[in-house]
């Protein structure tokens, strides 16, 4: 490829991880008036927000297989087409109060983001071998920078009042736009593996990672970041709403501030990564997630809670894809260890909502996230458990799902 359609690439690669964010923090600061629309209990909008958990965790589970077929051009697009169609059906769900309606587009959604995002790191990968410059932390920054983006879009729309089911569909307009402009960069074959699956050993090596007790403990941290990111994700506006008696604007512009704040760490990540060891990375952003998550949760002072919210952002931000990276260098076989921990992680994503629903409608959200604070306080101690290393793949692979983080792309084609 010439140095120009590497950049073209590059850039289609961001408004992808861009447009991610867009429709993820459009959807999620509705939330309130979705909730309202459909006249449900905080416990059953979690069971609504399940939809999303089971959608992406099949997305997860297929893409790897898929992209190792057909490569990751038609994976992006199709996980991106689903993404902006989902959005779209949210909307219509919520002008219909239709509670099924909702949760299927948000199943829809988490199957295109679980699949799409596979994809694109894989691509974002082979742009880092051939270029020999780190892209994937950038990457990830684009996605919290259009959740920043579309949080502030949702904000003002639910400041003017104007109604979810029109706000959701002009988002998929944009990001369908958006999408048509970007797929034409991306090129065709990348990811299609030259053996066949067949030959893998993780299958032989996995029952000795299961027995791996470090490994275990680096598991036990991606659970806990993965939870207090997702807890965020879904919760964050309810939780400002109900928990501490701000209007839907208001906690809005709060769950703005935790995705400003998710932005700067990852955009951050590589300067602390170059400088400290995973361990110390690790143990920082898990106290300074739990400092966050204090101050929310035991703070009657609105404002105090607000503020809080942005150590909460920031610890969020580095640990999920810090713990992997260690996963991967804790021993043999890294594709079945960052398998294994990845699972791990996603478990959080998949039963995280339901379960603070649940505990939310008995006992209220703000209590609900003392088992998010919990959580993340092990994370603190469990962090020697990521080691000293520092290398490039602190921040190369992470985010990369398990039968794919060791592989290269071995064919590629032009666009």
């Amino acid at each position: 490829m010439t140095d120009r359609a590497i950049r073209r690439r590059r850039r289609a690669l961001f408004l992808f991880f861009f447009l991610n964010g867009i429709a993820m923090s459009s959807w999620v600061t509705r939330t309130p008036d979705i909730r309202d629309r459909l006249g449900v209990s905080t416990g059953q909008m979690g069971l609504v927000l399940f939809g999303l958990s089971v959608g992406s965790m099949t997305g997860i589970l297929f893409s790897g297989r898929f992209v190792s077929r057909f490569g990751t051009r038609p994976v992006t697009a199709l996980g991106t087409l689903l993404i902006t169609t989902s959005v779209a059906v949210v909307g219509v769900g919520s002008a219909l109060a239709s509670a099924p309606l909702v949760t299927v587009g948000l199943c829809v959604f988490g199957v295109g983001v679980g699949s799409g995002e596979v994809a694109i790191n894989v691509d974002g990968a082979d742009v880092e071998r051939i270029t020999g410059t780190a892209v994937l932390p950038t990457l990830h920054g684009c996605f919290s920078l259009g959740t920043v983006v579309g949080g502030l879009a949702g904000m003002a729309a639910t400041a003017a009042a104007f109604p979810a089911h029109w706000h959701l569909p002009a988002v998929a307009v944009v990001t369908t736009a958006i999408f048509a402009y970007a797929i034409g960069a991306v090129p065709a074959g990348t990811g299609i593996r030259a053996v066949p699956s067949s030959s893998d050993s993780t299958r032989d090596s996995r029952p000795q990672v299961w027995r791996d007790r470090r490994l275990l403990v680096i598991g036990a941290i991606v659970l806990a970041m993965a939870l207090a990111e997702g807890a965020a994700n879904d919760w964050l506006p309810l939780l400002m709403v109900d928990g501490h008696g701000l209007d839907a604007a208001v906690g809005s512009l709060v769950y703005v501030g935790f995705a400003a704040a998710m932005t700067l760490g990852r955009f951050s990540g590589t300067f602390f990564l170059s400088r400290h060891s995973r361990a110390t990375v690790v143990r920082a952003s898990a106290v300074s997630g739990a400092i966050g998550l204090c101050l929310v949760i035991f703070s009657d002072n609105a404002v105090v809670a607000a503020a809080a919210v942005l150590f909460w952002g920031l610890g969020a931000s580095l640990g999920f894809p810090v713990a992997l990276s260690a996963a991967g260098d804790s021993g043999p076989d890294e594709t079945a260890r960052v398998g294994l921990v990845a699972t791990i992680g996603y478990i959080a994503f998949l039963v995280g909502p339901p379960t603070l629903g649940f505990l939310g409608d008995h006992y209220g959200l703000r209590p609900a996230m003392v088992v998010v604070l919990a959580f993340v306080a092990t994370a603190v101690l469990a962090a020697p458990a990521a080691g000293t290393r520092a290398s490039h793949r602190q921040t190369g692979d992470a985010g990369i799902p398990a039968d794919l983080v060791a592989e290269r792309p071995v064919r590629r084609t032009e666009g």
